[in-house]
């Protein structure tokens, strides 16, 4: 018997329910939304990253108050923020500090995913919106890290939208129509702003909807991967849960309390946090004519800039390599049937790298490192889905992965030298076999058998 959502029929609310579904949406979302019951601490990141988001918005429409988006005015008003509004110090350091602290959130949040398998069916949705989420918050730290218009953010943009310049045919006239002007200059400052302020916020709010959306049609996973849905009492309620509000309403504010401790902190006591939140060079106004000694994007795109910066020639001809090895060992799988997809777009991929340079490489693997996420769902062959499951060694891999990623955005932030370069190829590498190998060795080992209720501790 499913689930009846009950409306109010008198007073305020029953008037309200009568015309819009107030209740019975915070009934089916909030109050009746049955989750599971052993969730854990890395079940906080989804909530707190809403909360960043409403954040970001909010400290967003104050800052607009008094910025002017003009190549000649934005790095005074942002300093007339600083000093002369009322608490606009306090507002810009939330702003700054929150969009590292949303990637803190989101990495975090994303690797829980990864840990317990929640890209499997029937999540696939779920966890393609969120990478969705991802890419979209990509380009809005992007597109407003221009806006201070301080030297890190003129000559950091100028050096990424050069790098579309690399794209064969296109390139030069679509870095053309990216800046708007030869080199970055009030034009891009405005359309920046533009994207910043309005565009990319509609598509991220509207993205975090349907994730939203997407979540509660299909339930959320838990740490074990067990479906709560597939044991129901008679009235249609899963055995193994508990409604979101008040338990985990309650349960996410304790959360929520840590996390504003340690963001206080931040904002209070070192808002700089050593200059990757905020680099030096961002606090001397926009020079074309004098180059920063070292150009580094913030902390959060260092993994992919070290892909980026991997790339040499030499490495190109590795990926050479290992792409006409995959190419043919699709062939050998082939069996001799007409299944030729795979191996003539390995021999046309080798061509085109033959023929191109490898600074138009660099921007594939980057590019490729974050489109590799959607590809998820489709990739992990395994039997269970958490990693409480799986054997021993899928634990190590997943271990490698991490500690690759973390190396990448580490050397993101130094200068290159050959050895961190050798250091960065080689991490790259470990970061795409993570993927492409996922059809293979996740099949591979001896499984634990999942129970067939969730196991809950009370803590």
């Amino acid at each position: 018997m499913a689930i009846e959502h009950e409306v109010e029929t008198t007073g305020l609310v029953g008037w309200i329910d009568r015309r819009f579904p107030m209740t019975s949406t915070w009934k089916k979302h909030v109050s009746e939304y049955y989750a599971p019951k052993n969730f854990n601490f890395w079940y906080f990141f989804g909530s707190l990253a809403l909360l960043v988001l409403v954040n970001q918005i909010v400290t967003g429409i104050f800052l607009t108050m008094n910025y002017k988006p003009d190549a000649t005015l934005a790095f005074s008003s942002v300093e007339y923020i600083m000093r002369e509004v009322p608490w606009g110090w306090l507002i810009r350091y939330m702003h700054s500090t929150g969009a590292s602290m949303f990637f803190v959130v989101v990495y975090l949040h994303m690797f829980r995913g990864l840990m317990y398998g929640s890209y499997r069916k029937p999540r696939e949705l779920v966890w393609i919106f969120g990478c969705a989420i991802f890419l979209s918050l990509m380009a809005e730290a992007f597109f407003g890290y221009l806006l201070p218009w301080g030297q890190m953010s003129f000559w950091g943009a100028q050096v990424i939208v050069n790098l579309f310049s690399a794209i064969p045919f296109i390139g030069p006239d679509l870095s053309l129509w990216i800046r708007g002007d030869y080199v970055v200059s009030d034009v891009t400052l405005n359309r920046f702003f533009a994207f910043h302020v309005i565009a990319i916020p509609l598509v991220l709010i509207g993205l975090v909807v349907a994730h939203l959306v997407a979540l509660h049609e299909v339930g959320s996973n838990n740490p074990d991967g067990i479906e709560i849905k597939a044991k129901k009492d008679p009235d249609g309620i899963p055995l193994d849960g508990i409604p979101f509000h008040p338990y985990y309403s309650v349960h996410d504010f304790m959360g929520v309390s840590v996390f504003l401790i340690i963001f206080a902190a931040i904002i209070f006591f070192a808002p700089e946090m050593g200059g990757y939140f905020l680099e030096a060079n961002n606090f001397i106004p926009a020079n074309p004519l004098q180059t920063p000694q070292e150009i580094a994007p913030v902390w959060y795109f260092t993994a992919f800039y070290a892909m980026l910066r991997a790339t040499t020639d030499p490495f190109k001809i590795v990926l050479m390599i290992i792409v006409a090895l995959l190419g043919l060992f699709a062939l050998v799988r082939a069996r001799g049937k007409w299944k030729l997809g795979l191996p003539v777009l390995a021999v046309l991929v080798v061509l085109a790298m033959a023929f191109t340079e490898s600074k138009f490489w660099g921007v594939v693997v980057m590019g490729s490192a974050v489109i590799s996420l959607f590809f998820l769902p489709w990739l992990d062959r395994s039997p269970v889905k958490s990693i409480r499951y799986r054997p021993f060694f899928h634990k190590v891999f997943y271990g490698i992965f991490v500690l690759a990623f973390l190396t990448l955005g580490f050397l993101g932030t130094k200068p290159p030298s050959p050895a961190s370069t050798l250091i960065a190829q080689v991490c790259a590498l470990i970061y795409f076999a993570f993927f492409l190998g996922m059809p293979v060795w996740t099949r591979l080992g001896t499984f634990k058998q999942p129970p067939e209720r969730v196991r809950f501790k009370p803590h």
